[in-house]
C-alpha cells in the first residue's frame, strides 16, 4: 500500500491522494511517468522529489521515514511491506505509572514464533530480542507499552510504530481492546472478564507461590498479543475498502496459533469471586 501512497508527503493530504487515484495515477511509477497531473508545476517537481525519496527508503526498508510523516491513523499503510519484520507486542504491569510500577511479563508474536518474558527471569532478553525487528504493533501501546518499556529500560526504541487504537477508531471501533475484539467475535473463553487489575492479581498470586496463576496471567497476556495479529489484518483490509485497492491488495487473515501455556479455570473463577467480578 506504501507505494500507492501519497499523503505522506508534504502538502499532499487526504483529498489530494484521492484525486490522484481518481486520475488514474495509482502509484509512485505511474505519477513520475504521467505526462500529465492536475498539480502546479512546482508542486508536482516537489512530489516527484519526494517519490524518488520515498523509493530510495523504500529499496533501503527506512520504515522511519514513512513513519514519521503518517499520522497515526494512516500507519497501517507499513503493514505489507514490512511484514515480515512486524512484530505484535504486550505487556502487563504492576500499575500504570512507570516510575512505581514494573513489567511483570510481556508477550512478542512475529506472526511464527510466541517469546514470553517474566519479570525476575528473562525480562533482560526483551530490548535484545526487539531488535531484529522494524515495526512494532500494538494496542494503545503509543501510550503505554512503548513509553513503560523505555522507561523500564531507559532506552529509545527505534522502531516503527502502529498503534491499532488509532487505526480502529477511525474505522468506528472504540471502548478498549476487548471491546474491539467482540466486535470481531473473538472470544475469550476462560479468560473472559479478566482486565488488566486482574492480570496485578495474578501476578501477586504468583508472587505466594502459584505457578499456575503466571501460567494464566502469560495465557492472558498472550491472548492480547495473537489478537493483535487478527485486528491487524482485518483493519488493513478494512482500510482497503477506503480506497480502490480492495480487490488487489486484501490480505489473507492468518490462523490464530495456540498459546504454550494453560489458563487454570478454577483459579480465575475463585478470583474473581474474592475480587467482586461479576
Amino acid at each position: 500500500m506504501l507505494t500507492n501512497s501519497f499523503c505522506h508527503i508534504q502538502g499532499l493530504g487526504d483529498k489530494a491522494e484521492k484525486k490522484l487515484w481518481a486520475e488514474g495515477i495509482h502509484n509512485w511509477d505511474m505519477f513520475l511517468s504521467a505526462d500529465t497531473v492536475n498539480l502546479s508545476k512546482a508542486k508536482k517537481e516537489k512530489v516527484r522529489e519526494a517519490l524518488v525519496s520515498s523509493q530510495k527508503a523504500l529499496d533501503n526498508q527506512e520504515h522511519s521515514y514513512f513513519s514519521q510523516q503518517l499520522k497515526s491513523s494512516e500507519q497501517w499503510r507499513l503493514f505489507k511491506e514490512f511484514k515480515d519484520s512486524v512484530v505484535y507486542l504486550d505487556i502487563e504491569t504492576t500499575g500504570l505509572d512507570v516510575g512505581y510500577s514494573q513489567i511483570t511479563t510481556c508477550v512478542l508474536y512475529d506472526g511464527k514464533t510466541i517469546n514470553y518474558y517474566v519479570n525476575g527471569q528473562n525480562m533482560d532478553d526483551l530490548i535484545p530480542d526487539l531488535k531484529p525487528y522494524s515495526v512494532i504493533v500494538t494496542y494503545n501501546g503509543k501510550c503505554f507499552d512503548i513509553p513503560f518499556i523505555e522507561g523500564t529500560f531507559n532506552v529509545k526504541l527505534p522502531h516503527s510504530q502502529i498503534d491499532l487504537r488509532y487505526v480502529l477508531a477511525q474505522l468506528g471501533f472504540k471502548g478498549g481492546l476487548k471491546v474491539c475484539e467482540k466486535h470481531f467475535g473473538l472470544a475469550r473463553n476462560d479468560l473472559e472478564g479478566i482486565d488488566g487489575y486482574f492480570a496485578v492479581l495474578l501476578w501477586k498470586e504468583f508472587k505466594r507461590g502459584k505457578q499456575s496463576a503466571l501460567d494464566t496471567l502469560l495465557t492472558y497476556n498472550c491472548e492480547d498479543v495473537l489478537n493483535l495479529e487478527y485486528l491487524m489484518h482485518h483493519a488493513y483490509n478494512l482500510k482497503l475498502k477506503t480506497t480502490c485497492f480492495e480487490e488487489t491488495h486484501t490480505l489473507k487473515v492468518p490462523k490464530k496459533p495456540k498459546s504454550d501455556y494453560q489458563a487454570d479455570g478454577a483459579l480465575v473463577k475463585q478470583l474473581m469471586h474474592r475480587f467482586g467480578y461479576s
